[in-house]
């Protein structure tokens, strides 16, 4: 069997349905903007990170790197050439704050549902996806 028989439905795939694209965008641009705010509010500071971060058990000595961290896998996730990079990245991230979040007993539903947003959002911008990840009903 050659390849083109292995894989017949990634040559055959048409480009990105245009509200596909575009709901993909408007997910992954608020999934980015949510991860850019809290960076810059790691940078920023004040009682309420440090009330957070005491409340998680976190010293306040990895604020500027976890923020740092959030700046630059936001911005890797936002490119469109390295969108699906980001998207790992952004959902390692993810799983240690629910994990944070877990070990102290808060809730982290909303953690989970931006973990979905991020794949959500690169999925529909990229129908190369839809080959690797179908949807069946």
């Amino acid at each position: 069997m050659n390849e083109t028989e292995a894989t017949p439905a990634l040559h055959q795939l048409k480009s990105t349905p245009t509200a596909a694209k575009w709901t993909g965008r408007v997910i992954s641009g608020l999934v980015g903007l949510a991860f850019l705010a809290s960076a810059v509010g790691k940078f920023v500071g004040g009682t309420g990170l440090e009330e957070g971060f005491a409340h998680l058990g976190l010293p306040m000595d990895i604020q500027y790197p976890l923020a740092i961290l959030e700046l630059v896998i936001a911005i890797i996730y936002l490119v469109p050439q390295t969108a699906v990079l980001g998207a790992i990245l952004l959902t390692g991230y993810i799983g240690g704050a629910i994990c944070t979040h877990w070990r102290v007993g808060d809730v982290f539903v909303v953690q989970v549902i931006i973990g979905v947003l991020i794949w959500l959002g690169v999925f529909l911008r990229d129908r190369r996806l839809w080959v690797l990840m179908p949807m069946r009903l």
